[in-house]
């Protein structure tokens, strides 16, 4: 067998599910605020065992662009990093100068993994959280620390974050999750059948 092959046999048997390994991982340190040596060692065992334990139950994994995985997953920490300075400042300041808002971010697409990883890194960026999906309106409900401009605060979250995702997922808006895709045909044919019955 070839050298290469080999190597890439054995990252596959110790990383079934990469992508979910680099998730936990990073989780894993962002949760315990360091990366000290015990914690990168707890948060790749934590990477290893779990996809492990749980491989027979997951289905193969979605393709995804990782040169876009990759710059995300920076923008996304050098974002952490600002924030926190920025919200500290702004907690630590006059308290009449915090301006909290609510707003709805509206959505290009319905895909469940690109909406899951919006709304999460939505939480984990500190001065925003994101309180969840609001059923049928395909709108994220984000609470802002402060903000005096909420359109500049949506166009930064859909440039940043949730174009990069899309693209990640090779995502388009028409990906509805299955239940969205079955439920409207029943409401459409039923109107039809009435008229037909008055018809007659």
């Amino acid at each position: 067998m070839h050298p290469e092959s080999i190597w890439i046999d054995r990252f596959q048997r110790l990383f079934p599910h990469p992508f979910l390994s680099l998730i936990l991982g990073v989780s894993w340190l962002m949760l315990m605020h360091s990366v000290e040596a015990a914690h990168v060692l707890l948060a790749v065992l934590v990477a290893i065992i779990f996809p492990k334990l749980s491989q027979y139950f997951i289905q193969p994994a979605q393709s995804v662009h990782w040169p876009t995985a990759i710059r995300l997953f920076f923008v996304v920490l050098w974002d952490i990093l600002v924030a926190n300075i920025r919200v500290a400042g702004q907690v630590l300041g006059p308290l009449h100068k915090l301006h909290p808002k609510w707003i709805r971010v509206p959505l290009d697409t319905n895909h469940p993994k690109v909406n899951t990883l919006l709304a999460l890194i939505i939480t984990t960026t500190p001065g925003t959280v994101s309180a969840g999906l609001e059923d049928g309106e395909n709108n994220i409900l984000v609470h802002a620390l402060s903000t005096d401009d909420p359109n500049a605060v949506i166009e930064e979250i859909k440039q940043r974050y949730e174009q990069p995702l899309i693209k990640l997922f090779y995502a388009q808006p028409s990906d509805w999750p299955d239940h969205f895709n079955n439920e409207p045909a029943p409401k459409l044919d039923q109107p039809q059948s009435k008229d037909t019955a008055h018809d007659d």
